[in-house]
């Protein structure tokens, strides 16, 4: 597994120069802002867009935002790896720039995503309409991938809502020899990735956010009869801050981005062919 990841990083690197300036470079310029777009809007269509569900917060986190938490550096940054690193087609906004969009879960849009991802989704609270659409969208072949909610608390919120969105569909761990940690790189484990400013003031050390209650950190999922993969979670973890962050610090870059991306292509490439 080091010796992928060593690899993947590598790889990273050398890709970089096709890419820069990358985004997720705040150095305290403030935090950048795209307008949210329709996955349909895409000038340039491609067989991958990076769909983020914009959802009401009935309660908050720290460190997060809600809905647009890691939003829109992590949403560009993904999909441009990607492509780099694969030989997948993303939608684009021009040739060298990665389409990304912002559905709800009301908007007939939904439908055009094969993914959606949200984040801080402990804070998340769905209308009963909100929750029938999710379960329609789910049940009807697309696929969810929630991320960055530390704590029982989170932990709680989210499954009382994934409840009312899934009625009577379990959560289970997922273990690690299912097919999903294995579609491109190997991931032996599920790495605990930290926002970057935690990780900062924690002296560069410091993983969990929630301390000993955020200590554990797993993939979780949900199947439909079948077996297929409705939704996923990466819980006590923020996978997508190494994805938005990757431009801001070596260090960090170095200890914390290539899991994630070898995490988000394999999801994306699971998802693509099941």
């Amino acid at each position: 597994m080091k010796r992928v990841l060593l690899g993947l990083a590598v790889a990273l690197v050398a890709t970089a120069t096709l890419a820069e300036p990358l985004t997720g470079q705040w150095r305290g310029y403030g935090r950048r802002w795209v307008t949210p777009r329709k996955p349909d809007a895409a000038p340039i269509p491609g067989e991958f867009t990076f769909c983020r569900l914009q959802y009401t917060s009935v309660r908050s986190e720290w460190l997060g935002t809600g809905w647009n938490t890691d939003y829109p550096d992590a949403d560009h940054n993904l999909p441009l790896r990607y492509s780099e690193l694969t030989t997948g087609d993303v939608a684009r906004v021009g040739p060298d720039e990665p389409f990304h969009a912002v559905v709800t879960a009301t908007d007939d849009a939904l439908y055009a995503c094969p993914f959606i991802f949200a984040s801080d989704v402990g804070t998340a609270g769905f209308s009963e309409i909100e929750a029938v659409r999710l379960r329609d969208y789910l049940l009807k072949g697309g696929f969810l991938w929630a991320d960055d909610f530390w704590g029982d608390y989170a932990w709680r919120n989210w499954s009382i809502e994934m409840e009312r969105v899934l009625p009577g569909y379990a959560i289970e761990e997922l273990p690690m020899d299912h097919p999903i940690f294995h579609t491109l790189y190997t991931v032996d484990s599920i790495p605990q990735i930290p926002s970057i400013q935690y990780w900062r003031q924690s002296g560069r050390v410091g993983t969990s956010e929630r301390g000993f209650e955020s200590s554990t950190y797993r993939m979780y999922g949900i199947e439909d009869d079948s077996g297929r993969l409705m939704v996923i979670m990466t819980h006590n973890t923020d996978i997508a801050d190494g994805w938005e962050r990757e431009g801001e610090e070596e260090a960090f870059f170095y200890r914390f981005s290539p899991n994630a991306y070898a995490i988000g292509i394999n999801v994306i490439l699971y998802f693509m062919t099941h």
